[in-house]
């Protein structure tokens, strides 16, 4: 059962009132949006988008509400979503920007290095880049940049080079070899580190795959433009670079005097919620209220 972090904060920031409209930007499972809906009643909306049309097939079994609306996309398209379901009076949005646990454990598509599963990682299983091309394909140069930019991996030039050399021998295809490649790559000690050794070079990769920054960059105007006055964006990032472009966004368009920063500093999962689900602990919950 995925759980949906900060689940209590993002609702006390989000604060939803009967009769407000929200959107779910990630709505995966509906931990969050269910919560939303019964603070929302009798007639207020939430418009829930996911990419993965599977999930979206599970809400539509668990909820018989038809005060959710669910739309499948990027919500890099926001307006356009929006637009297509002619929804509008927006009270709040909310941009969970984490993986499920269904992801993690049930999706076999290699989002985790725990196993032995296809080295896929598309959030959308429409789309055509997989971690298996990224892998095989891209150039050294290219690999390092992915590791360095979006791993932020201090051994990202003896990865990528391992990586290079094995791939002549036999294709990677599997995340057991990956794991196996980044493993002989590292010195032995940063083996036992807090974070797996594989952590960061998964993480980069599934970034590259599905373009999960420039969704971002997109979203964050289009939901400011989208928000009815004194609405309010909630976003949870996992990640230091989404939280440093949620930071610098939220930062500059509160120069501009659009918007007011409900959290001067990100929310975190205090040590009951870590203990209950570890993959909340590095979460960062920000707000703001448009002007």
């Amino acid at each position: 059962m995925h759980k949906p972090v900060l689940i209590k904060e993002t609702l006390e920031y989000l604060n939803p009132q009967s009769e407000e409209n929200f959107i779910d930007c990630t709505i995966g499972f509906g931990g969050h949006a269910s919560e939303i809906l019964e603070r929302i009643k009798p007639n207020g909306k939430v418009l829930g988008i996911d990419f993965e049309k599977s999930s979206l097939e599970k809400i539509k079994e668990s909820f018989s509400e038809d005060r959710l609306i669910l739309a499948n996309g990027n919500f890099a398209d926001l307006e356009e979503i929006v637009k297509k379901n002619n929804f509008d009076n927006i009270n709040g949005i909310l941009i969970d920007l984490g993986l499920s646990s269904w992801h993690f454990d049930e999706s076999n598509r290699g989002f985790s290095f725990k196993g032995e599963e296809t080295l896929d990682m598309r959030l959308d299983s429409n789309s055509e880049l997989t971690a298996e091309e990224i892998i095989n394909e891209w150039s050294e140069q290219e690999l390092i940049r992915i590791f360095k930019e979006y791993g932020e991996e201090r051994y990202s030039k003896s990865i990528a080079s391992s990586i290079c050399r094995n791939r002549k021998i036999k294709k990677i295809t599997k995340t057991d070899q990956l794991r196996d490649i980044i493993k002989q790559s590292i010195p032995r000690k940063y083996e036992y580190s807090r974070i797996h050794f594989a952590t960061r070079i998964f993480q980069a990769i599934r970034i590259a795959v599905n373009d999960e920054l420039n969704s971002l960059i997109k979203v964050l105007p289009q939901a400011l433009s989208l928000l009815e006055s004194k609405g309010r964006l909630a976003v949870i990032s996992f990640h230091s670079l989404e939280d440093r472009i949620v930071k610098n966004f939220f930062r500059d368009e509160f120069k501009k005097g659009t918007l007011e920063i409900l959290t001067k500093k990100p929310i975190i999962p205090n040590e009951e919620e870590i203990t209950l689900n570890s993959r909340s602990r590095s979460a960062k919950l920000r707000v703001i209220k448009k002007i």
